[in-house]
């Protein structure tokens, strides 16, 4: 007999901006069979906030009769012990990893507030993404081909495939200098690579997908429309594809990842260096 799915619901709670909780927790959650309703709660820095944080957990308990899972991040003492008081299941993020390590390197731990850390110590490194995302959205869609040698990726593909998010996801998290350049429905007759694109081959990567998906999507987008029909997306793919293969261009098919995925598959297959905060 098959068991009944669980429901619960899930809270991340950070004094940053509860992405680390959030990525944890995602993760450890995708190993079980639940349904789930999340809620991040950031920057849970003060008694009054807390306190907040914790009747909004405890209602949760109240109302469904089950204790919330929460993932936490929190490094004030006085705020944890709030926190840590709320009828729910518990899991604090960083403490799993952080107090093997003490012992192992023999070190105290010095915790710090995770939303100051990145911009008072690596403004090097924060500015670079400002500036990543910038050039990205000047290069989004095929606007502009200029100052190709300043991009660190260019990526090509068939209108609707994931370049855009893509290319904002890795400028915006990685500090990447991204480039997108649609291939339509007009250059299918004498489909190559753009001349100015040509020099920098070494740095273009073309993202696919399955005909069936891409016509789901272009379909919210113009529904009925000779562009969503199957044939022209079909059409459209083969041609492109052929093209990568003729041009040794890699490429990598969209279908079933995440923006997450496709960006760290695109960072490994071109060898990019991630320029975190």
């Amino acid at each position: 007999m098959q068991r009944k799915t669980q429901f619960r619901d899930v809270f991340y709670v950070s004094d940053g901006t509860a992405i680390t909780s959030e990525t944890v927790g995602h993760a450890v959650l995708g190993q079980f069979p639940l349904d789930t309703k999340q809620t991040t709660l950031p920057f849970v820095e003060t008694i009054e906030r807390a306190n907040y944080v914790k009747n909004i957990i405890d209602q949760a308990h109240s109302k469904r009769g089950m204790q919330p899972i929460v993932f936490y991040s929190v490094v004030i003492p006085e705020v944890k012990a709030i926190l840590e008081q709320s009828n729910a299941l518990l899991y604090d993020v960083l403490h799993a990893m952080v107090a093997p390590l003490a012992k192992d390197l023999d070190l105290e731990p010095k915790p710090q507030l995770q939303r100051s850390h990145s911009i008072k110590k690596d403004t090097d490194s924060y500015m670079d993404r400002i500036a990543a995302i910038e050039y990205t959205l000047a290069h989004d869609d095929g606007v502009s081909l200029n100052n190709l040698d300043q991009a660190d990726i260019i990526l090509l593909g068939v209108s609707r495939c994931g370049k855009t998010p893509t290319s904002l996801y890795l400028a915006m998290q990685f500090g990447i200098r991204a480039v997108n350049y649609p291939f339509i429905a007009e250059d299918m007759a004498r489909l190559k690579l753009p001349q100015a694109i040509e020099p920098y081959r070494y740095k273009t990567f073309g993202l696919t997908i399955n005909s069936d998906r891409l016509q789901a999507i272009r379909q919210e987008r113009m529904a009925d429309s000779d562009y969503a029909s199957q044939h022209q997306c079909e059409t459209e793919l083969d041609k492109v594809e052929a093209m990568f293969r003729r041009e040794a261009i890699p490429y990598l098919n969209t279908s079933s990842l995440s923006v997450e995925e496709i960006s760290t598959r695109l960072l490994d297959m071109s060898g990019l260096k991630r320029r975190m905060c």
